[in-house]
């Protein structure tokens, strides 16, 4: 699951220097909506994946 929230995030940064850095400037609101999205939900797998985990991976 972590896997998985860090690979989002990647995603999520790749989209924001395009969106934000005026390379696609008609897709800049989509980036801008998935970069929180995808930063949003990194967050929330960090904080309930620290509850259940006993060591094993």
């Amino acid at each position: 699951m972590l896997r998985h929230s860090i690979v989002f995030l990647i995603l999520a940064i790749i989209a924001a220097v395009f969106g934000f850095g005026g390379v696609a400037e008609t897709a800049a609101p989509v980036a801008q909506a998935l970069c929180m999205f995808f930063a949003s939900a990194w967050i929330v797998s960090i904080l309930l994946g620290r509850g259940g985990s006993d060591g094993r991976v």
